[in-house]
């Protein structure tokens, strides 16, 4: 067994120990080495820096020096220039004061010389008064009339003279622009005219639907009559059927109705079973061809005149316009007829023919609907095309076709005059006679109303108003003044078509015996 010896075991502690000290002490020489070099490389940095230091600042105070002076001479250059300038400024300044002072004395001196010739001429305004007066008192003196009196006098003269003038004027004037005038337009609507040719379709509220037996009759009437209550009731227009053999009568004011009543009725006679089902079945079919006529009336009408570019409903509702008549003439043929004369006619002026065509077209528009909606024809038809955003032109020459407001374009006056060619063509229009007499006792009344108007006679059909004149009552220049106002008067209270003719008849007689 080993054993260990105390003594021997405490000496190599303390060997250990006196070991560690050693080497502790050994280190801590060696490390206040280090450091103490270590220091003095730093002193010798800080002394290397601060000389870097010393010679950097030492060149930037020479830099800023030199900079400072640099400045300072730019700055006294710059003073130096600005004081130069100053100097020019203040010499020019004083020039210009110089010669503003002999400006003012120049007009001081010129508002002395305007003023003394301003109380010269306040002196001999005066005395120009004066003398004014006196001559005033003098002239009224020699003449014995008041001033007021000789210039009524004198206005009065030359009142007259003037009218007498200007009536002899408007005389010749009116007489040369009517013989070129009259000739220019009668070439145009002649030519328009004989280039347009238009059937004139007269229609009345009834129509005739042809049986083929009078057995027919009972078939439509039913039992009891319940055949043609379903069919006057589905179409709103009345049957007769009376003794007239292999014939019924369909009667109403609404020709769309009535030709869908008798389109329904030639279907059923062609099918043979009438009864209220077929019946109702047979009207629908009917409406729906009279909506494709109407469609397709409207299309042919455009296609015709060569107007493009209407709205659908438009188009709709010129088509219906095929079933609508004024004093039995169709309403369609007749805008037809408008839109080609109004078209012809901007031709030959060199208007716009596309919008003077469309304008005639659509003029009487609003009577496809005038029996469903409240207003004239005229105020409906403005009221659809403003809806559909239709040319102003055109509104305006549909508002003004009956004169209702002033035309504002050429085309609205065409427009007019081929509205009035149409309705007056031989046999375009049926007129009762009973407007026909009333027309002309009318035309007659106001001719009567005129002071100097002896006798007036409506002749040629109203066309012409010829008018005796009592010769002590006006002159032969007033009588030019005398047709113009009853002319106007005619055109403010009658509806007419074409033209009438204000004719004035002036003769004096003188009589004398010789014994």
């Amino acid at each position: 067994m080993f054993f260990i010896n105390p003594i021997s075991m405490i000496c190599a502690v303390v060997g250990l120990l006196i070991g560690v000290i050693i080497g502790i002490a050994y280190r801590k020489k060696i490390a206040e080495g280090k450091v103490g070099v270590a220091e003095e490389r730093a002193n010798k940095i800080v002394e290397d820096a601060v000389k870097d230091a010393e010679a950097k600042k030492k060149e930037i105070l020479l830099e800023a020096k030199e900079e400072s002076i640099k400045t300072k001479n730019e700055l006294e250059r710059e003073v130096r220039d600005r004081r130069n300038e100053l100097q020019k400024n203040e010499r020019r300044l004083f020039q210009k004061e110089e010669t503003l002072d002999k400006k003012v004395e120049a007009l001081e001196r010129k508002e002395e010389h305007m003023t003394k010739k301003l109380e010269d001429l306040d002196r001999q305004k005066e005395e120009a008064k004066e003398l004014r007066e006196k001559q005033l008192r003098e002239l009224e003196r020699i003449s014995g009339l008041t001033t007021e009196e000789a210039k009524n006098h004198i206005l009065a003269m030359v009142e007259n003279d003037v009218k007498h003038e200007a009536t002899l004027l408007i005389k010749e004037t009116e007489s040369k622009a009517k013989m070129e005038a009259e000739k220019r337009s009668r070439e145009i609507v002649a030519n328009a005219i004989q280039r347009c040719a238009v059937d004139h379709v007269a229609e009345t509220t009834v129509s005739v639907v042809q049986l083929p037996n009078d057995e027919m009759k009972g078939r439509i009437i039913g039992r009891e009559g319940r055949n043609i209550r379903a069919l006057e009731t589905l179409t709103g227009i009345d049957l007769i059927i009376d003794d007239t053999p292999e014939a019924v009568i369909l009667s109403g004011f609404d020709p769309i109705r009535r030709e869908i009543a008798r389109l329904a009725l030639e279907k059923l006679i062609v099918d043979g079973r009438v009864h209220p089902s077929r019946i109702e079945e047979m009207v629908e079919k009917a409406r729906k061809e009279v909506e494709t006529t109407i469609r397709e009336e409207g299309e042919s009408a455009t296609f015709d005149t060569g107007v493009n570019g209407l709205h659908p409903e438009l188009v709709k509702l010129l088509g219906k316009l095929k079933y609508r008549t004024s004093y039995g003439q169709n309403v369609l043929k007749h805008s037809i007829e408008v839109s080609h004369l109004a078209g012809l006619m901007a031709a030959e002026l060199g208007v716009d023919v596309v919008l003077a065509k469309r304008a005639g077209l659509l003029h009487d528009i609003g009577k496809s609907v005038d029996h469903e909606m409240e207003g004239s024809h005229v105020s409906i038809g403005v009221g659809l095309l403003k809806r559909y955003k239709e040319n102003h032109t055109v509104i305006n020459a549909v508002e003004a076709h009956h004169g209702d407001v002033e035309p504002q374009s050429i085309i609205a006056v065409l427009v007019q005059a081929a509205d009035a060619i149409s309705a007056a063509r031989p046999g375009a229009r049926r007129e009762t006679l009973e407007s026909y007499i009333k027309r002309l006792q009318k035309l007659e009344e106001i001719a009567d109303s005129f002071k100097g108007v002896e006798k007036s006679f409506a002749i040629q059909a109203g066309r012409e108003l010829r008018i005796m004149i009592v010769p002590e009552d006006v002159t032969d220049e007033g009588m030019t003044l005398l047709a113009r106002e009853i002319a106007k008067k005619i055109e403010e209270e009658l509806e007419y078509p074409g033209q009438i003719k204000v004719n004035l008849v002036r003769e004096t007689r003188a009589v004398e015996y010789a014994k």
